[in-house]
């Protein structure tokens, strides 16, 4: 007896397109085959819709203090949001206190936040301390099941030197964890930023010409080359920057493992965002690139050079946007994406961009292969979590604030057309969403342990 079948779908993992029906019981695929004849307590059928794995965004900022004040979503608004665009799992982030080993910030958050959960969530750690984050330390995060950490090359109260960042690079080299990097350059960042402020130059432009492209390269190449160094992989998050993914693409073809993530706002907008009246909006780090970088990243996408596609979703509200309205650096940095990154990659796929199994690849198998979530998470198969999205093709969505479910009073999405969008999300084979409605609960989501990545 299952749970439930979906009949008559269109199944797409990275590897393969079918046309099958899907088993689920206890959570769990339990078949896959044509015209299954088994019994079910449910059936749906789903011709003419793409049967997927759900989407994992590996990268958001929950209920995070940033300057003066905290991101807009919480735990439950910010999963619910996921679920209505297929995401079925995200990764946030636990912070390393000084003098603090590399698992309380988890632990606590993981009792604090599980009762909000809508789906199911998995955390890096942020390393500020090295001389704590000792290899009994990085064991005993292995065991608990976080098995990535990322540092920061800017942003005073969290960066680290190049020294720390090689420490650390060696250190996951010899237990086989994952370092992340954002790369700025901050001593450039400063200077350019105390430079527009005494020319009075404060609109939210300038936030781009604080931080442009070669500030991000210098940053990624001195980590690219930091990781050669000591052998070890390196993960670069939100890659924004032609020049950035050059060096990239190159350390690839050397044979090291470096992987990218890029981001949906990098892919769709450009740097004249900032000249619009709602500029603030779209202020975020490393900043929207202009026009060369973007049609890079989507190269890099098809040359497979980027890895990954995830969100760094931070939003915030519009007052909060406002405290910057005559200053970019009081702007807090961040925007949302949780909620379409899924319809929008899906929607680039249907206009022939990209295929349809490469946007699964960037979105679901190999971020759970990469962060040691697969094949649990990130894939159909008999198993694996019922994490699936039906997609309907020829539905078309047209994004307002009034159909998102963010706890925010805007989106940068405003009025961009999804061509196809997601239909239903099942999380662990429940109805999170179905039609444009949230039909999940907070407390559902369940903490994923990860491994090392073989």
């Amino acid at each position: 007896m299952m749970d439930l079948i979906i009949k008559n779908g269109t199944i797409i993992t990275a590897a393969e397109t079918c046309q099958a029906d899907v088993g689920i019981a206890g959570g769990k695929i339990s078949v896959i085959g044509q015209d299954l004849r088994l019994k079910a307590r449910e059936m749906i059928d789903a011709s003419q819709l793409f049967v997927l794995p759900g989407a994992i965004d590996a990268h958001v900022h929950l209920q995070t203090p940033v300057g003066n004040t905290v991101s807009a979503d919480s735990y439950e608004t910010g999963t619910r949001a996921a679920a209505c665009g297929g995401v079925t799992t995200v990764f946030d982030f636990a912070v390393q206190a000084k003098g603090q080993g590399l698992l309380e910030d988890a632990k606590e958050k993981i009792s604090s936040f599980s009762p909000q959960a809508c789906i199911d969530f998995a955390f890096h750690t942020v390393v500020t301390d090295i001389e704590s984050a000792t290899e009994d330390e990085i064991k005993k995060s292995i065991e608990f099941g976080i098995t990535s950490y990322k540092l920061y090359m800017v942003y005073k109260d969290l960066m680290v030197d190049d020294g720390i960042l090689f420490e650390m690079l060696e250190k996951s080299r010899r237990t086989g964890v994952l370092v992340a990097v954002h790369a700025e350059n901050p001593a450039i960042i400063e200077r350019r930023i105390n430079r527009f402020i005494k020319a009075e130059k404060t609109g939210a432009w300038y936030h781009y010409e604080s931080r442009p492209e070669f500030v991000e390269a210098d940053a990624v190449k001195r980590a690219v080359h930091l990781a050669k160094a000591a052998g070890s992989k390196l993960y670069i998050v939100h890659l924004a920057c032609k020049e950035g993914l050059e060096e990239v693409t190159r350390a690839r073809k050397e044979g090291y493992g470096i992987y990218a993530e890029t981001c949906p706002h990098y892919l769709a907008f450009t740097n004249e965002v900032y000249r619009r009246e709602d500029g603030r909006n779209f202020v975020c780090s490393p900043a929207i690139k202009g026009a060369e970088s973007r049609e890079a990243l989507w190269d890099g996408i098809r040359w497979g050079d980027i890895s990954t596609v995830a969100t760094d979703h931070c939003p915030f509200r519009s007052f909060e946007k406002d405290f910057g309205k005559d200053d970019f650096t009081k702007i807090p940095n961040g925007c949302m994406g949780t909620e379409t990154m899924f319809p929008y990659m899906l929607g680039e796929a249907n206009k022939g961009r990209i295929s349809f199994r490469k946007a699964v690849e960037l979105c679901c198998t190999n971020p759970a292969e990469i962060f040691g979530c697969a094949p649990q998470k990130g894939t159909i198969a008999v198993g694996s979590d019922a994490d699936i999205v039906l997609y309907d093709p020829n539905r078309n969505v047209t994004i307002t604030k009034e159909n998102m479910h963010s706890n925010t009073d805007h989106t940068i999405w405003e009025g961009y057309e999804m061509n196809g969008y997601p239909v239903m999300t099942f999380s662990r084979g429940r109805v999170a969403y179905k039609n444009g409605k949230f039909t999940g609960e907070p407390g559902w989501g369940q903490f994923v342990r990860c491994r090392i990545q073989e």
